[in-house]
């Protein structure tokens, strides 16, 4: 796994995910990161003052994810599903299949995340003025 600093995260978690999720990405967004997530799950945290820009779901038709994964955008993926619905699921296993396929790193638990995080927190540079 490469420790990244900076970038984007992508973010789909399914609803019973979404309140235990929140903090964490609410840490990323802290620490500069961009926030990218499928419309469910970017409603939600814009709901909850975090900027996050949408992208559209593989099984609506679209690209969006598989073009921002290959051209290198996202720095690490959050993805969590119901395995009971196994109509959304099929999105997240091509998500985790082309995010494997380029090197990027993917979180399919929220506790993971959570160390990520707290690893970057340590390390992150901060700039601060030096009062005489």
């Amino acid at each position: 796994m490469k420790l990244q600093n900076y970038g984007t995260v992508f973010v789909t978690v399914c609803d019973s995910d979404k309140e235990e999720a929140l903090p964490l990405i609410r840490r990323f967004y802290n620490l500069g990161f961009n926030i990218e997530a499928t419309a469910g799950t970017a409603a939600f945290l814009k709901a909850n003052g975090i900027r996050t820009r949408v992208l559209k779901k593989i099984s609506d038709g679209s690209d969006d994810i598989p073009n921002a994964i290959r051209q290198g955008h996202i720095a690490y993926i959050v993805n969590t599903g119901d395995i009971a619905h196994s109509g959304g699921s099929t999105d997240g296993v091509m998500i985790r299949k082309i995010a494997t396929e380029n090197n990027i790193t993917t979180f399919t638990a929220l506790d993971t995340v959570a160390v990520l995080i707290d690893v970057l927190e340590e390390t992150t540079l901060c700039v601060s003025t030096i009062d005489n």
